[in-house]
């Protein structure tokens, strides 16, 4: 078999599989809410992720990750992986988006060197999806991708729903939060990087992608604010370790 063959081939059988994953997901959400047209938007919405990852190749089914990846993002995770299909919509209809194999292929994400990215110069995260990826030729790029925003795709699998949640109520309070530090303990520092100390880097979420990164504290966050220790160790100390226990 050719190798768009091999493509077609496994486009169409996860599709399949996550277009039920997504029926049943539906199913059950429409059983609890009392409703009659989830089950099919669910289907609808894990249907043409798993079409898009299938064509490309992006789950590793070598590795466990590849099937838990798959399973979350077509039941617990639909709603993160419906602004992930978004993100791709919206890549693959950008002729400058730079989709990157390289850092997608058998990896459980699809990167972008551009796609949606709101922020100029700053990567993005939408389900599975990572966008504004720029220049990964450059090491230390390339490791943002790889450790810190991977980390990302995995906190919307694991968190599902919970994740725009926590991550959008944490930037709202956080912000409020800010405001009054400024105004009651740092007047002699910048308004605003106290306040995206708080609101962006002392968010658990990114707390936690920095801490995996081995990149806690940012240089950028403001002094005398926000955690002081990782939330976590880094993947690297992680990996070493591993290796040293083979």
């Amino acid at each position: 078999m050719s190798a768009r063959g091999g493509r077609i081939v496994e486009a169409v059988a996860v599709a399949t599989l996550a277009g039920a994953l997504g029926l049943l997901t539906g199913w059950v959400l429409d059983s609890i809410f009392d409703t009659s047209f989830i089950a099919y938007v669910a289907a609808a919405i894990a249907l043409v992720n798993g079409a898009i990852s299938g064509w490309r190749g992006i789950y590793a089914w070598r590795a466990p990750q590849g099937y838990v990846g798959f399973a979350l993002d077509s039941t617990w995770s639909l709603v993160m992986t419906t602004a992930g299909v978004f993100a791709n919509v919206w890549g693959i209809a950008e002729k400058d988006s730079d989709y990157l194999p390289n850092l997608s292929e058998r990896k459980n994400v699809h990167v972008y060197r551009r796609g949606l990215m709101p922020r100029s110069g700053f990567a993005i995260t939408l389900g599975n999806v990572i966008g504004g990826a720029d220049d990964v030729e450059r090491e230390s790029r390339q490791l943002l991708i790889e450790e810190h925003e991977v980390v990302h795709v995995w906190q919307a699998r694991w968190l599902g729903p919970i994740f725009p949640i926590l991550y959008g109520s944490w930037s709202l309070f956080g912000a409020l939060y800010g405001v009054v530090m400024w105004a009651a303990r740092h007047r002699e520092q910048q308004f605003g990087k106290v306040v995206e100390t708080y609101s962006y880097y002392c968010n658990p979420v990114e707390w936690w992608a920095y801490s995996r990164a081995g990149k806690w504290r940012p240089s950028k966050m403001e002094d005398g604010c926000g955690w002081r220790k990782s939330m976590v160790r880094p993947h690297a100390q992680v990996a070493q370790r591993s290796r040293a226990t083979e």
